[in-house]
């Protein structure tokens, strides 16, 4: 695998959850911070989310824990056709993405489709934009590229 991928710079640890209530209020306990609030991903109106070049009405609850240079995302699916709810289905609870912040994100998309490194979702948050890449069976993980323009 060549690099295809402008980024070193690891921002996120994504996992996959259940109860995003109960698994926060323990993260929080476990590292004596206060929980913070859940808040729910844009539906497709707003998101445009595709997962596996299909339209999708997925959603999640989402809560963002910032430890220093990387955020710690629970992620909670609303059970429709998702990454995520794929992750959850096939693998239970867990660890799910790395996120990495990058430009050019669709540039970066298309890179890694002609290095045989498929799109598996992709969506808008907050003007900015998202792409989860199938990564996992080199490198044992998904890769989700993150641009902020903020």
């Amino acid at each position: 695998m060549k690099q295809v991928v402008n980024s070193n710079k690891i921002a996120q640890i994504g996992i996959v959850v259940h109860d995003i209530e109960r698994t926060s209020q323990a993260y929080a306990d476990f590292f004596g911070m206060e929980k913070p609030d859940v808040v729910w991903t844009d539906g497709f109106d707003k998101a445009e989310t595709e997962y596996r070049e299909e339209p999708t009405d997925a959603r999640a609850r989402l809560v963002y824990f910032n430890m220093g240079s990387v955020q710690l995302e629970l992620i909670q699916p609303n059970g429709e056709q998702s990454i995520w709810q794929e992750f959850l289905d096939n693998h239970g609870e867990g660890v799910q993405h790395i996120g990495l912040a990058t430009d050019k994100i669709d540039e970066r998309v298309r890179d890694m489709d002609k290095e045989g490194i498929p799109l598996l979702q992709k969506g808008k948050y907050a003007g900015d934009k998202y792409a989860y890449v199938d990564t996992n069976e080199e490198l044992k993980v998904i890769f989700e590229l993150l641009e902020n323009k903020n």
